[in-house]
C-alpha cells in the first residue's frame, strides 16, 4: 500500500537532515526530533521509514513500548533491556534486574531519585561511542517513570544519539499533564525537530488511489467520498482499500465501511454525558489498553474497570470497546478533563 508515506516527503527530509546533524556534529550531542498525531496518521510508519533510510546505519537503535509495569516502572527501558545482554553494563545487577522488570528482582526498592540516575546510565552505556537512535513509539502510553527518563536523556551531555519521539496528543494520554510537560521539554532542546502529522488532504487521497487503481480513471467524486468516508486518516484510508480488495475503484463508495471501522449511525453523546472517570476510562480505550492496564493506571479494580465500560457502551450506543474508541477520537469526546 503506498499510504503511509504519500504527503510525508517533507517530514521524512527532515528527519534525515536530523540524523545527519548528530553524526556530522564536531562533538557528541542529543539531537531530539518530536511527532505528534492522531491515531491512524502513520508516526509510527515515518519513523520506520526514516530508519530504514539512515545512512550511515545507526550503530545503535534502542526502541521502547509501553507495557504493563511489573514489578517496576520504566516500561520503555524495560522493553529496550529485554532479551539484551547487559552483563558489561556499569550499573548493579540488582538495579539492572529493576529496570529490566525481571520476575526475580530483588524486593528492595531503590529511591526514585536514584533509579533515575541509574536508568540514565543505564541508556548512556547502551549508546557508548554512538552514534545512536533512541525510539520512543507512543509517548502517551508510557508509565509517568518513562516520561521522567525521556525527559532527563534530553539534557545529558555529549550523548551521541538522536532521540525519535511518537506521541498522541496529551489530552489522550495515561498523564496528560506530564506527557504535555515532557513533550514540551523535549521540543525546547537546541535544534530539536517538531512535526505535527494531520490527516490526508482531498489531494493527497487522489494520489493514493491513483497509485492503487492504475489504469483506471478515479472521478473527483468518488475522491471526495472516500476523502469524507476516512476523514484523511491513513489508517482509515488503507484498512478500506484493503476490505475492497481487488475490486474496482466505485466499489470504495458503494458498500458500508469494514465492521471494525463502522461508527453508530445515531448522533454522538455530548462529552458532557459522561464522568469524569468514564471519560478517563474512554481515554485509556482510546490509546488501546486493556482493562487490567486501566486498572492500574487509574488505581481502581478490574471490576470498577469493567461496570465503566458497560455505561460507555450503553451511552455512546457502540457494539465494542475499540468502536467506542473510535467513535470518542471522531466526535473529539475525550478531551482534556473538566474538574468538578
Amino acid at each position: 500500500m503506498p499510504v503511509s508515506m504519500v504527503g510525508r516527503a517533507g517530514e521524512l527530509a527532515e528527519l534525515a537532515r536530523a540524523w545527519s546533524a548528530v553524526v556530522e556534529a564536531d562533538r557528541p550531542a542529543l539531537r531530539t526530533v518530536v511527532i505528534t498525531g492522531a491515531a491512524g496518521v502513520g508516526k509510527s510508519l515515518l519513523i520506520a521509514a526514516a530508519l530504514d533510510g539512515y545512512a550511515p546505519r545507526p550503530s545503535t537503535v534502542l526502541s521502547g513500548v509501553a507495557r504493563v509495569h511489573s514489578p517496576a516502572p520504566y516500561d520503555w527501558l524495560a522493553a529496550v533491556l529485554c532479551g539484551r545482554d547487559t552483563a558489561d553494563l556499569p550499573v548493579p545487577a540488582d538495579a539492572l534486574a529493576w529496570l529490566a522488570q525481571q520476575p526475580n528482582s530483588p524486593r528492595e526498592r531503590y529511591a526514585p531519585e536514584a533509579l533515575l540516575r541509574l536508568a540514565v546510565a543505564t541508556v548512556r552505556a547502551l549508546v557508548g561511542a554512538g552514534p545512536a537512535v533512541l525510539v520512543v513509539d507512543d509517548l502517551h502510553a508510557l508509565d509517568p517513570a518513562s516520561l521522567n527518563l525521556i525527559g532527563e536523556l534530553a539534557a545529558v551531555p555529549d550523548l551521541p544519539a538522536l532521540l525519535v519521539v511518537g506521541s498522541r496528543p496529551p489530552a489522550a494520554s495515561v498523564a496528560p499533564q506530564l506527557t504535555a510537560r515532557t513533550l514540551a521539554r523535549l521540543s525546547g532542546t537546541p535544534g530539536a525537530v517538531r512535526q505535527h502529522l494531520g490527516p490526508l488532504t482531498p489531494a493527497e487521497v487522489a494520489e493514493v488511489l491513483a497509485e492503487v487503481y492504475a489504469g483506471e480513471p478515479v472521478a473527483e467524486e468518488i475522491v471526495a467520498t472516500v476523502w469524507e468516508r476516512t476523514g484523511g486518516n491513513p489508517y482509515w484510508l488503507t484498512e478500506l482499500l484493503a476490505a475492497r480488495g481487488a475490486g474496482p475503484v466505485a466499489a470504495l463508495v458503494a458498500g458500508p465501511l469494514p465492521e471494525h471501522l463502522r461508527l453508530p449511525t445515531g448522533p454522538a453523546p455530548d462529552a458532557a454525558e459522561l464522568t469524569s472517570r468514564e471519560a478517563e476510562v474512554l481515554r485509556c480505550l482510546a490509546g488501546g489498553m486493556s482493562n487490567k492496564q486501566i486498572a492500574r493506571s487509574l488505581g481502581i479494580s478490574v471490576r470498577t474497570v469493567t461496570v465503566h465500560v458497560s455505561n460507555l457502551l450503553r451511552k455512546t450506543g457502540a457494539a465494542s470497546r475499540t468502536e467506542a474508541a473510535l467513535l470518542a477520537v471522531r466526535h473529539q469526546l475525550i478531551g482534556p478533563m473538566r474538574r468538578s
